[in-house]
């Protein structure tokens, strides 16, 4: 199944009409576009109108994408039957970046991929769980310990989990990591 052209112009037509005469940027979720990252999301999050573009199946009628569509998306390299999964976790993390969503303006910062690493380790009360110790660093209360454990653990997870992404941060300059370990 292909969608036809005509009924995915007069729907993108109606909404570019409808946005107070903002042209709205339009994105069509396929396994055959740009891989989405947390990058992505932080450029789009400042986009006032988008307009998402699911296909079914085989997709849409090409002349769709070359004269309407400003990019095409993938969330993975994986095929899915639509656009529909794909297009909720795009916005779900665009809408997360948005003022006000997370309640704290600073929640969204310090997560994984803010730094271009995964996470570190997040822990919770209490101290001690079957046996099972939070890391004394963390109980230290020393701020300067914590913050250079949270980005050595950051870089550990991120070289274990995810090498290619440990190399990239590593190639770039001024991120602060000491990578002597």
């Amino acid at each position: 199944m292909v969608f036809m052209p005509g009924p995915l112009f007069d729907a993108v037509e109606s909404c570019r009409a409808s946005d107070g005469g903002e042209n709205g940027k339009v994105v069509f979720l396929t396994p055959q576009g740009c891989l989405w990252t947390q990058e992505m999301a932080e450029k789009f999050a400042t986009v006032p109108h988008l307009i998402l573009i699911c296909g079914r199946y085989e997709g849409v009628d090409q002349r769709v994408i070359d004269h309407l569509v400003d990019e095409e998306i993938s969330i993975g390299d994986f095929i899915l039957t639509g656009g529909e999964i794909p297009s909720m976790a795009l916005l779900d993390s665009i809408v997360r970046l948005l003022p006000g969503a997370l309640g704290c303006g600073e929640s969204a910062v310090n997560e994984s991929f803010s730094t271009g690493l995964l996470d570190y380790p997040q822990y919770t009360r209490p101290a001690e769980y079957r046996g099972y110790a939070v890391p004394e660093v963390l109980l230290s209360g020393d701020h300067a310990k914590i913050k250079k454990w949270r980005k050595e653990k950051a870089l550990e997870k991120t070289r274990r989990v995810r090498p290619e992404l440990a190399n990239k941060i590593l190639r770039s300059s001024g991120h602060g990591f000491n990578t002597s370990s």
